[in-house]
Order: structure tokens, then sequence, then C-alpha cells
């Protein structure tokens, strides 16, 4: 069964048929959360919470072929939430505890020097300009997928594109 008759099903109340689309979508909703939050736990409770939302709303979806574009936008506003989430609490750590503080904003151990770079390039990005590059290079979106999830004309995206790996260029440097 594909993707699209499974959510057909589920939109009819089929609650197996939306766990298994969840299931198809898993890997791209990860991708997506941990390019965003860059923490295994915050990307897997952003993936609850986008999937616990969709479920939710799954009767307003018009198009079930747009289903994993549509996922990956509400999973994008999840996280998009949770930055700020964090953001917030950052900003006065007197009210944080310990247990709290712990784990935020920490990079694995494997990660290269160069990767760090990149990320903290990225985190300097407006918000516009390092989604389009999230979608673009770490989830293989095309142009035109990238257009369908944020809602915006394809040639905008492009020239959005551009000049956010214009940016990205000057922040880091000619030899990247």
């Amino acid at each position: 069964m594909n993707l699209e008759q499974l959510v057909l099903q589920a939109k009819r109340g089929d609650d197996e048929a939306f766990f298994q689309a969840i299931h198809l979508q898993k890997e791209k909703m990860y991708k997506v959360a941990f390019a965003f939050l860059h923490n295994e736990t915050d990307a897997l409770e952003a993936i609850q919470e986008a999937t616990c939302r969709s479920y939710l709303k799954l009767s307003r979806l018009e198009q079930t072929a747009y289903f994993g574009t549509w996922l990956t936008r509400i999973l994008i506003h999840v996280c998009i939430d949770e930055q700020k989430r964090k953001k917030r609490l950052l900003v006065d750590p007197i009210k944080l505890s310990n247990e709290q503080t712990r784990g935020v904003d920490t990079l694995p151990h494997e990660r290269s020097l160069e990767r760090i770079y990149i990320e903290e390039a990225l985190s300097r990005l407006t918000p516009t300009y390092r989604h389009i590059i999230i979608l673009k290079y770490f989830e293989d979106r095309t142009v035109r997928e990238i257009a369908d999830v944020l809602g915006h004309p394809e040639g905008t995206i492009k020239t959005w594109l551009h000049k956010a790996l214009g940016a990205l260029r000057k922040d880091l440097g000619k030899g990247w």
C-alpha cells in the first residue's frame, strides 16, 4: 500500500494506517528535526509533537499526495517553536535548574570542526535562509519541494537560496 492510500485510510479514521504513514516518513522527519535542533532528544520530542499535531489536524489535509510536505511544514513549525522556547530560557538562565541546562546546545563529540563552523554560520543566518539551506542540503529537497513546504514561489526560493549561500560564503570565508 502506498503513502497516499495510507493517508486516505487514516483520514477515514484508520489509526493503524496513520501510524504506517508516519513510519514511512520517520527518516525524513528526523533529518529535518535534527538539522534544526542539533540534539537527538529535542529532535525526537519535536517529531512526537509534530505527529500529534498532524494526527489532530489530519482532516484538514486537502490533498493526500502532499502529506509528506504538509507533515514537514508542521515539523518545521514545531522546531521553530522549540528554538524560540530555548532562546527564552537561555535569556534568563537563573530560572533554569541544573537539570534543564544540561544538554542545551551541546554538540556530540564526533562532529568535526568543519561541521561546527558550518552550524555556527547557519545559526547566524536569518530564519528563512536557514530553513532553505536545511531543506536543500540536509534533507535533499528540490527547489520546487521547498517552495511547496514554505509556501513561496520557486523564483523566490531560488533567490533566497542564492543569497543564503552567499551569506554563508562571506561568513565562512573564501576557502569554503
